[in-house]
């Protein structure tokens, strides 16, 4: 799904407000991930979308207000995956399904995933207290959990904290690097080996019978 959606709060939106709005998130989201929040201007987001900066500024008052709007879009997305993974699951299959998901996501969602890198890397000012808050408590909920496999001899030792920021990196990288890493495949879609090689990498990590 796209999330470049209208927001669904607030009173009901004609159909041409609706299609503007989801433009104007649309041509948004491309600006972002391309040039991130301080780079992007208003007038670069009404071009893109079609519109006058006027009308632009009637649906949204601001940057931040496009921007807040699709973070907000993206957020629930993109800790899904994380959420989706089951305490009372095998292990290997769960963690193996999350770097999937994660995967799936970078090939899904490239220009979203270069939005999230980009607010992180300028320092996560308008994500802050999410990070803080939100998927802090997320993390440490299944930190615990792969803690727990992990003293229970159901998959090897190591940090589990550091284990999902691998899986990010991993994963992640096809999508915020996906320009450098096509030129590199020479034609050859890089993710079609990209699931197994990584499968690999995390079994013979986890694997207690590959230690």
């Amino acid at each position: 799904m796209s999330q470049a959606q209208p927001p669904a709060d607030g009173p009901k939106k004609t159909r041409i407000q609706q299609k503007n709005r989801a433009a104007i998130l649309e041509a948004a989201l491309d600006v972002f991930s391309a040039h991130g929040f301080r780079g992007a201007t208003i007038d670069q987001i009404a071009r893109a979308a079609g519109l006058s900066k006027p009308n632009l500024l009637y649906y949204y008052p601001s940057k931040e207000a496009m921007f807040t709007t699709l973070m907000s879009n993206l957020l629930d997305t993109w800790l899904n995956p994380l959420r989706a993974m089951d305490p009372e699951g095998d292990p290997m299959a769960e963690i193996l399904a999350y770097v999937a998901r994660k995967l799936q996501m970078s090939r899904d969602y490239p220009r979203e995933s270069r939005l999230f890198a980009n607010e992180i890397v300028q320092g996560a000012p308008r994500m802050l207290e999410t990070l803080s808050t939100e998927l802090k408590e997320l993390v440490e909920a299944k930190s615990a959990v792969i803690q727990a496999w992990m003293d229970a001899g159901k998959i090897n030792q190591t940090h589990p904290k550091h284990l999902m920021f691998s899986i990010w990196a991993l994963t992640q990288h096809y999508a915020d690097f996906d320009v450098q890493v096509r030129t590199l495949m020479d034609g050859e879609d890089p993710y079609d080996a990209a699931p197994a090689h990584l499968e690999t990498l995390f079994r013979r990590l986890l694997d207690p019978a590959q230690s």
